[in-house]
């Protein structure tokens, strides 16, 4: 099947206009360790907003003419986009929201790599090192908004969600809205964009005009979570690890609506840190919450949690079923309890030093399948070190589902292996069983084939 694509010229806006020489040739460079397949990459995936896809190498392969080069002129630049998808335009011209999104891509691709990589004022083998790198790339996208109380609520959820749990999540972004809270997502669809949607809807009434939708996502997974069109603010992020933190760091609690593996891996993400000792005191108000339909699927998540992580960890968050009110509530009520915190310590409001991130949920994670093999999945560990490796197992499973390089490694050499003690791996096997049964690994028409295999 054929998709009609479009080509075209833009130029960007702010001080992306001047670029120099080293820039330019970065990000054209095609060898290995260049910027430009990266660059090329998560464009695609923005200027493919609205044609919703979960597979990163299918993406590729439906625009196999896609490319993406930056014209060099005396004023400025352009970017020279050729085959591009051609619902991004509007009687040929780009949407107003994706072009800015397209140089937001631009824009992290770049500092990444001149002010991160490399830079020995960023030690990335060191915890502290880790943090400041994810300050200073969301300093440098302009979303640390100082002079403002504690207010962005960070929604987690699955793509492939069923009508009705994503018409809750609306519901419960409307009442969000209603109280003047923001939202920060993956920025894809699904429970991704329900809950900005309806704070659109709730900004509006409350007549808020600089509500805020902060999207933050990564290259490996921004396929299959292309940003949505209500996203104003965009932040790619090097890697997964990264990419959570700037999560817990810059939002003020989270709410969590039905998923797959990925929202299983930011659950045990999350849990993890709020497991460590020093995060004992630490205020992060934490729910998951979906309709009446849904309340089964909690049920289990939190059977799954009692099972491996505990009785603490259960503790951590509540379960709020089919009334986005009280989620609203709970959270507004969360908000001054940071607050709070955050004075009485002089922490910034804006990004969360206090919070204790252990490094190993730091360190990138790549999913082969010799590091799936030796994960370690035992209870002889501090339950918030089980909870890192917990979590790059559902990591590793998100790879093998939707991104390039994790769907052609399972291709080429066969299932992830997940060994672990039985009393993990049942109860883990159970939950990514009841995730296919559910259809939440897939876009829904989309045959779900597993990745992994569970070792009991």
């Amino acid at each position: 099947m054929e998709y009609k694509v479009v080509d075209t010229q833009i130029s960007p806006e702010g001080h992306l206009e001047v670029l120099s020489k080293a820039e330019i040739h970065k990000l054209l460079d095609n060898s290995h360790g260049g910027l430009h397949q990266v660059f090329r990459n998560c464009s695609l995936a923005v200027l493919n907003c609205g044609n919703y896809l979960d597979d990163g190498k299918e993406l590729l392969e439906r625009y196999p003419s896609f490319d993406i080069d930056i014209i060099e002129r005396e004023r400025g630049i352009k970017l020279d986009i050729k085959g591009a998808p051609a619902s991004a335009f509007v009687d040929d011209k780009m949407i107003r929201g994706i072009h800015e999104h397209l140089f937001a891509v631009l824009r992290d691709v770049l500092f990444i790599s001149d002010e991160v990589n490399g830079n020995v004022n960023f030690d990335l083998a060191t915890s502290g090192g880790v943090t400041d790198a994810v300050f200073h790339i969301l300093r440098n996208a302009g979303v640390l908004r100082p002079m403002t109380n504690p207010n962005l609520i960070v929604c987690w959820g699955g793509h492939s969600i069923s009508r009705i749990e994503y018409e809750y999540s609306k519901k419960v972004g409307y009442e969000l809205g209603l109280r003047g809270l923001d939202i920060c997502t993956g920025c894809g669809p699904g429970a991704m964009k329900g809950p900005m949607k309806g704070a659109t809807i709730g900004h509006a009434k409350q007549r808020i005009a600089n509500g805020r939708y902060l999207g933050i996502s990564e290259p490996g997974i921004i396929a299959a979570e292309s940003p949505n069109p209500i996203v104003n603010d965009l932040v790619i992020l090097p890697d997964i690890e990264k990419r959570l933190e700037a999560f817990v760091r810059a939002g003020h609690g989270i709410v969590v609506f039905p998923g797959g593996a990925g929202t299983a891996e930011e659950i045990l993400y999350i849990l993890g840190i709020l497991l460590h000792p020093d995060n004992a005191d630490q205020p992060f108000p934490l729910v998951f919450t979906g309709p009446q339909s849904a309340a089964d699927y909690f049920t289990q998540i939190d059977a799954f949690i009692g099972l491996t992580l505990g009785a603490d960890a259960q503790k951590r968050y509540q379960i709020i079923i089919d009334d986005p009110v009280q989620v609203a509530k709970t959270m507004d009520a969360g908000m001054r309890r940071v607050r709070e915190f955050r004075k009485a310590r002089t922490d910034a409001y804006y990004f969360n030093w206090t919070l204790k991130i252990d490094h190993e949920f730091q360190k990138p994670f790549m999913p082969s399948h010799e590091n799936m093999r030796n994960l370690r999945l035992q209870k002889n560990q501090p339950p918030h070190l089980l909870a890192a490796d917990l979590r790059r197992a559902f990591s590793g499973v998100v790879a093998g589902n939707v991104k390039e390089q994790g769907i052609r490694a399972i291709e080429q050499y066969g299932h992830f292996e997940i060994h672990g003690d039985p009393d993990i791996m049942e109860p883990m096997d159970a939950l990514l069983t009841a995730f296919v049964e559910q259809h939440r690994m897939k876009l829904p028409g989309k045959q779900y084939i597993p990745c992994y295999r569970v070792i009991k």
